[in-house]
């Protein structure tokens, strides 16, 4: 019996559909340990692939009889091999066609808000923990921290039968490429960052977020309020949908904060982390829906399949967050770290315009997990 391809999409909709998945993941230990495939209905097993080259019986006790197991490696060559030594055997065996690579480049999106005058969509790079939104008002759309894979914004808007106007990001990604400069070339649509982001450069043509600026999106009375959130970068902004919808960065997420350590600044930064969370968002509504950047814990991913969580909710449940003591919550937040994002200093250089890669290298550079929040839930 000859073993069958899957694509990341169609393992996405298996986990999806509410039955149990069974992963036999064959990379090094060290791979799986530090980035693998995550999901509520996933039963996984790390079984290197060499291995399964001593043709040991022993191998095969962990894998069930009952059910398709779904074999996963770095680019896709492995698995099929381990899938046709598995299927041999008689189990029911299909392999992730091209591997983690295929995986760690899979949009899935999931709609937040449908209102008769907006929509928000939020789009969601699984393998990453990264977000991003599509906000749309009669006919007219906004993006914010669209991720490199431009295409997947295109196709969404024409889906949607939008138009994109204004591309936003809240800050200089440090862990995956920004898709804004080459989505804004593409659909003509404004650029918008923090100037301090930018750090005087001028080889990517940008619009200067300023404070409390307003942008109208659509006909109607939809309001993008820019507020100036410093902590995670100095240049960080929110945005405020309606006053409803906080799309927040990596600012705050639904289980902790923005990491201020990855500039060598982590007390300065955290000084600015304290004055974000009791002066800037302090009289924001704790009914305010906050929709982050990035998460990086399942627990972050709601029944519907939304990362977000209302603001009141997460100053309960996070206690950094109800640190009123400046001092107390500076060594708290400077002295919670871990390992700074893979390639941190190249995806700062290729999103400031310093650096160009080709697209093999880009892809190589963004391998692996979401490293840019701190959790004190």
């Amino acid at each position: 019996m000859t073993v069958s391809a899957m694509s990341a999409k169609e393992l996405h909709d298996k986990m999806n559909s509410g039955k149990s998945v069974f992963i036999l993941d064959v990379r090094n230990p060290d791979d799986y340990n530090d980035w693998k495939i995550e999901h509520r209905n996933l039963v996984d097993v790390n079984i290197p692939y060499f291995d399964f080259l001593d043709d040991n019986e022993d191998m095969y006790n962990p894998l069930p009889k009952d059910t398709e197991i779904v074999i996963v490696c770095a680019k896709g060559g492995s698995a099929k091999m381990v899938a046709e030594m598995v299927d041999k055997r008689g189990y029911t065996t299909s392999y992730l066609e091209e591997g983690m690579l295929e995986w760690s480049q899979f949009y899935h999106t999931v709609t937040v808000v449908d209102e008769p005058k907006m929509k928000i969509i939020q789009v969601n790079r699984l393998a990453k923990g990264c977000l991003s939104y599509m906000v749309m008002s009669n006919g007219k759309a906004m993006v914010v921290d669209p991720g490199r894979h431009y295409e997947e914004y295109l196709k969404l808007a024409k889906e949607e039968r939008v138009q994109i106007t204004h591309i936003m990001d809240t800050h200089l990604h440090a862990d995956h490429i920004s898709g804004a400069p080459e989505l804004a070339k593409q659909t003509g649509a404004s650029y918008h960052i923090s100037r301090s982001e930018m750090q005087g450069s001028d080889i990517i043509p940008y619009h200067a977020l300023e404070d409390k600026q307003t942008f109208q999106i659509g006909d109607v009375d939809v309001k993008v309020m820019a507020i100036p959130t410093p902590g995670h970068t100095p240049g960080s902004v929110s945005f405020l949908v309606q006053d409803r919808y906080l799309l927040s960065g990596d600012t705050i997420f639904v289980g902790g904060l923005g990491r201020p350590d990855l500039g060598g600044k982590a007390r300065e930064w955290a000084q600015s982390l304290y004055d974000t969370v009791f002066t800037h968002i302090e009289n924001m509504n704790d009914d305010t829906l906050v929709l982050p950047t990035h998460y990086t814990d399942l627990r972050e991913v709601n029944e519907q399949g939304i990362v977000g969580a209302k603001l009141g909710e997460i100053r309960e449940k996070n206690q950094v967050m109800r640190t009123k003591d400046r001092e107390l919550f500076t060594e708290m937040v400077a002295g919670t770290s871990g390992a700074t994002p893979p390639n941190y200093d190249e995806i700062l250089k290729i999103n400031r315009g310093d650096v160009q890669v080709p697209l093999d290298v880009a892809t190589e550079l963004e391998i692996g997990p979401n490293r840019c929040a701190i959790h004190h839930s």
